[in-house]
């Protein structure tokens, strides 16, 4: 018997059986981390001898401080924490994050509006799975991180990507978030500052945002992970305090990654309303229990200090900002916007496409993020990986000597392009 064939003759799939399927359907179409799998290539590289540097992860290349490291050691120490605990977040880790939030933020919330997580990207999934249904639509801004549309698709629902350039700033306008607007959306996903970008929406823009999804009754999730590292005039507010009328439809994402360079730790949290919490705090139950006990207690330990170290970090990623744009903008075909937060550079390469280097022509920002692997031995990650070719994301959460090198090397390659 012959094998069926498409409408234009070439060979259908064969259909696999449920028993034939090795990986499920929804885990076998998640994408692997595009900024960890460049990081993990760069430290392989550097592992076998080559001069590598890094520009993919977004770490801070400072050590956690030194009053939180003492705080978990002690907890090491502690026998009430070589138990399990209360999966929904130790109750002193709670009332840290209500006290940081209110003074952060200007947020007022409560204990049972806090869910303690295993850093914020499962803050992400397990905030998407109680709000969403199969077919949910969530609108997007893009240039995005990497992991908002997989956990979206996760849980169910369907990303829809709206697209910012470097013209606004790599921030939308409630006229496009209108475009992409249908019977089937129910979230919108806010993140400022940004990550890939350094964007940073204004009160007034976050105001009309705001004001554009309680008209419209749609839920949204903002993530704040980056609330402290804005420089220059720009600030943070969050949108649930400039539109108090989405209270109620609003779910915060935070960690004590990025600001207490605690990446390693895992520690992350949601905010949000009560009976939300409580639906991702089941589903936690389930999937891994407790948050590790020694990483809370680090994590108390960070958000009951000062902000001292925190802004000592934000000093330095403030120099390393302004040095890594203006070499960007150095460069022939390179456009590389000021971000006024995070600590990402998104500069289009759309210049440089096509043009010339050493034997190539990469017709794409993925290709190009290869030839300056190889050829000038930095590490980028391509647009492609944030919705958006043409561009590439470059952390300057590293040392300033590693970030001057690793950027006059990709001036020197780029030197090279010819039509």
């Amino acid at each position: 018997m012959s094998a069926a064939t498409s409408p234009e003759g070439s060979p259908e799939p064969p259909v696999q059986s449920p028993t034939q399927r090795r990986v499920s359907a929804r885990v076998g179409s998640i994408s692997e981390s595009a900024t960890l799998a460049v990081d993990a290539k760069a430290k392989a590289l550097k592992a076998a001898g080559r001069p590598v540097i890094g520009f993919g992860a977004g770490e801070p290349d400072f050590p956690t401080p030194g009053y939180i490291v003492d705080a978990a050691a002690e907890a090491c120490r502690d026998s009430k924490y070589h138990r399990y605990t209360p999966a929904g977040g130790l109750p002193e880790l709670k009332a840290a994050i209500v006290a940081k939030t209110r003074r952060d933020s200007g947020y007022e919330i409560e204990p049972a509006n806090v869910l303690v997580t295993n850093g914020g990207k499962q803050a992400i999934y397990e905030a998407f799975a109680a709000m969403l249904d199969p077919g949910d639509e969530v609108i997007v801004p893009a240039p995005y991180w990497t992991t908002y549309p997989e956990s979206i698709r996760l849980a169910g629902g369907v990303p829809v990507p709206v697209v910012a350039d470097e013209t606004t700033g790599y921030r939308v306008d409630v006229e496009q978030l209108e475009a992409a607007r249908t019977e089937h959306t129910k979230v919108l996903l806010f993140v400022s500052p940004s990550n890939p970008t350094g964007a940073v929406y204004s009160r007034e823009q976050i105001e009309r945002i705001g004001r554009w999804a309680a008209e419209h009754g749609l839920w949204v999730m903002t993530d704040e992970i980056y609330e402290h590292l804005v420089y220059g005039d720009a600030e943070h507010h969050s949108l649930p305090v400039v539109v108090p009328e989405l209270r109620d439809r609003c779910v915060v994402v935070n960690g004590v990654a990025k600001t207490y360079a605690m990446t390693g730790w895992r520690v992350g949290w949601v905010v949000g309303p009560k009976d939300v919490v409580k639906a991702a705090t089941n589903l936690q139950s389930h999937a891994t229990s407790n948050v590790a006990n020694v990483s809370q207690a680090a994590a108390v330990a960070a958000l009951t200090g000062d902000l001292t170290a925190v802004d000592e970090m934000k000093t330095a990623f403030d120099r390393r900002r302004r040095t890594i744009v203006r070499m960007l903008n150095e460069i022939d075909g390179v456009v590389c916007p000021e971000p006024e937060g995070a600590f990402y550079a998104y500069p289009s390469v759309k210049g440089v496409l096509g043009k010339e280097i050493r034997g190539r022509r990469p017709a794409t920002s993925v290709e190009l993020a290869e030839v300056i692997l190889e050829e000038a031995e930095v590490a980028v990650v391509p647009g492609e990986a944030f919705g958006t070719p043409g561009y590439l994301r470059l952390s300057y959460a590293l040392g300033d000597e590693d970030l001057t090198e690793g950027i006059s090397r990709v001036q020197k390659l780029l030197a090279e392009a010819r039509d």
